[in-house]
């Protein structure tokens, strides 16, 4: 990352240094184009059979492509900042210990060296074996803020057995009277070479004792055999377990600190900081997020799953300045992340979402932390429409304006359908003609998903392909098409000549934003002394 800077020095690296998409992920995303045409009013990209006109439309998808990871790179340039030699993480040395194998399979190497010495390692030798089927918990890290644990789920022939996930709702972290003190976390990277990490954030109140539970008493195995005679049989299979876990030591060696700072942005999204939690093993920010009642009426059902907090951490004691700006190439994550969605309902709903700073990132032992909000994607939609008359476009080109996308059509034709095929006549030659609306267009990448619609003068909507080639950059960062086609399907000149264009977006990129929080400091780590 990269020291703190001043105004001026800020100003000047902006203009000298500017990050781009990973180049390895656009040559990705283009060859899974190859066989693609961009069909506007659907959702998602759908494959086309090749023709000499979808092989056009490709060329143009694949540059539409560039325009918009070129697009949104422009436009979050101003927060993402450009990448210079970083300043690491100050932190202690870690003990040179041997560390268990599945443990290293996870990247947990240093959890572990920061945790065992503290005695906040558990190995609680659970191993089950029934039918031939045999469940092992190795090893479990505890702090006050996760508890991870690595797993093996083994078939009678040595294999792996995936009888259970955590996600399934029987594995439960308890207090003594059953209630809930821990939320699974969802993870990509759940497998690796047969283990398995369960992790799970415990709430804002433990008790000194929990119960880990497993209510496995019903899983049902399924052996496959070869041969008419020899069915496929199914067992069902009994890996109950429950045993205790002391978090005495956990929750002394830690500072948990309520936070009460809240932001309202102009769209009407709350954000508030409620909890930070400082472990020896990363810093825990607890965040709660809500929607006005306008801001709700606008959005995706799934908000939730697509919403990300943009932000960045100022440290000037140690000169680090750490990005966390969601799922973008190049940025950082939180090492673990927590949407909690059991208070989302109606327009009341909202959701709290954790993040675990991974202490190679942002040292441990930090005093003066900033947190600077940037921004936050949410698919927010929003509709815009213009009516024209196509005998009036040459003289009076009509625009379509939207969150710093503009669109101008100032032209048509008809064109003829290549590679068209007639049934009738079994061969590809047909008077089939499409209308052809020709358009520029100025992006800026600040949304990621759009539909397009077209209605004629007696009310019938219409298929729309849209393409654009020779792309450039204006002297404001923004993405210029001058030769922008939208391609309109199945449209009978005899219907008229006025149209309604309509275009949807879905997700933005909101950067309207200005909020900064201190967050809170301490006199002494419990874990140090």
């Amino acid at each position: 990352m990269k020291p703190i800077l001043n105004e001026e020095e800020r100003l000047l690296e902006q203009h000298l240094f500017r990050e781009e998409p990973d180049a390895d992920f656009t040559l990705e995303v283009m060859q899974k184009l190859e066989d693609v045409s961009m069909v506007s009013g659907e959702d998602e990209l759908q494959p086309k059979k090749a023709s000499k006109k979808k092989w056009f439309r490709r060329t143009g998808m694949a540059a539409a492509v560039i325009l918009l990871l070129g697009g949104a790179w422009f436009a979050w340039e101003q927060n993402v900042m450009p990448t210079k030699p970083g300043v690491s993480a100050v932190n202690p040395p870690l003990p040179n210990i041997p560390v268990p194998e599945s443990l290293r399979y996870f990247n947990l190497t240093d959890d572990y060296k920061r945790l065992q010495p503290l005695g906040l390692y558990v190995n609680p030798q659970i191993e089950i074996e029934n039918e031939g089927y045999t469940l092992k918990i190795h090893h479990m890290l505890v702090d006050r803020s996760q508890i991870v644990m690595t797993i093996e789920q083994i078939a009678p022939d040595g294999t792996n057995a995936y009888l259970v996930t955590p996600y399934s709702g029987n594995i439960h972290i308890t207090d003594e009277n059953g209630h809930q003190v821990a939320t699974i976390v969802k993870e990509t990277n759940l497998y690796r070479a047969g283990f398995q990490r369960w992790v799970f954030q415990l709430n804002d109140d433990i008790p000194d004792q929990v119960v880990v539970r497993g209510e496995l008493g019903h899983l049902t195995a399924e052996e496959y055999t070869i041969g008419v005679n020899k069915p496929s049989e199914k067992k069902t299979i009994d890996w109950s377990f429950q045993f205790n876990l002391d978090m005495t030591k956990a929750k002394a060696l830690s500072i948990q600190t309520p936070l009460k700072d809240t932001y309202t942005t102009p769209e009407g999204l709350q954000i508030g900081l409620t909890q930070m939690i400082r472990t020896p093993n990363g810093i825990r920010l607890d965040l709660d997020v809500s929607l006005s009642d306008e801001l709700q009426a606008k959005v995706e059902a799934g908000w939730d799953e697509e919403l990300e907090i943009l932000y960045h951490l100022e440290i000037p004691d140690t000169k680090e300045y750490r990005i966390f700006n969601g799922s973008r190439s190049g940025a950082r994550q939180a090492k673990f992340q927590v949407k909690d969605l059991s208070q989302l309902s109606g327009t009341e709903g909202h959701i709290q979402l954790s993040e675990v700073w991974d202490p190679a990132y942002v040292t441990l032992d930090a005093k003066h932390i900033r947190f600077v909000l940037d921004g936050y994607t949410l698919p927010v939609k929003e509709e815009k429409q213009v009516e024209f008359d196509l005998n009036q476009l040459y003289r009076k080109p009509v625009k379509i304006k939207q969150e710093g996308t503009e669109y101008t059509i100032h032209g048509y034709s008809f064109d003829p359908v290549q590679g068209a095929y007639d049934l009738e006549k079994d061969r590809k030659d047909t008077e089939e003609n499409e209308l052809v609306l020709k358009a520029s267009s100025i992006q800026t990448g600040k949304h990621a998903r759009e539909n397009w619609l077209i209605v004629d003068d007696v009310g019938n909507e219409h298929i729309i392909e849209g393409v654009g080639t020779e792309i450039r950059v204006n002297e404001k960062g923004q993405s210029i098409t001058d030769n922008w086609k939208f391609m309109v399907r199945d449209y009978d000149r005899s219907k008229g000549s006025k149209f309604t264009l309509k275009r949807t977006i879905y997700k933005q990129d909101f950067d309207d934003v200005d909020w900064a929080v201190d967050l809170p400091s301490y006199r002494s780590l419990p874990w140090q002394q």
